[in-house]
């Protein structure tokens, strides 16, 4: 996992904050503690339009039915940095990376961790929410995103069912 998503923590509204590793713990023990419900597991990040972007990236586990958790970390960079995300495709692009670098390391590591999906820990992880959509200015970028998230093995979710990116990521931007 890159440096920009390794240091540091992810917030959570009723945990705080955590380190990586701990979120892989929250995860399993959340699946864990109702393992008779079928969990979506699901990746979203966003940006504002400023001029120092940042990029809260989302990790949400929804219990089907029942509600769900998330986790965010916001990532920023260094201000020599920002000229590269001044240009909002740059930004789409950016948000996209992180969601598929941050998915495929989570992927990895709860397969790692705790297997496939089983009838006890039973869950997928095959969707990362990107924040473009049929409408506005970000239609004309629908066939990358869609195409760098399918090349690294996850299906996407655009406007308006992406919703871990233009709601939960959304709301900390």
């Amino acid at each position: 996992m890159s440096s920009e998503i390794n240091n540091g923590h992810f917030y959570n509204p009723s945990k705080g904050n955590l380190e990586f590793k701990e979120v892989i713990k929250e995860i399993y023990g959340y699946i864990s503690d109702e393992p008779e419900f079928f969990y979506d597991i699901v990746v979203g990040c966003d940006s504002p339009s400023s001029d120092k972007p940042f990029f809260p990236i989302a990790i949400v586990v929804l219990r089907t039915g029942a509600g769900g958790r998330f986790f965010l970390k916001k990532i920023n960079y260094p201000e020599n940095y920002m000229k590269k995300f001044i240009h909002w495709k740059n930004r789409i692009l950016q948000e996209v990376y992180l969601s598929c670098e941050l998915a495929l390391t989570l992927r990895e590591t709860l397969e790692k961790e705790f297997g496939k999906a089983t009838p006890t820990f039973n869950y997928q992880f095959q969707y990362i929410h990107a924040d473009v959509g049929e409408r506005g200015k970000t239609k004309e970028m629908i066939k990358e995103v869609v195409g760098l998230i399918k090349s690294n093995g996850f299906e996407p979710m655009i406007k308006p069912q992406s919703f871990a990116a233009s709601v939960v990521a959304d709301r900390y931007t």
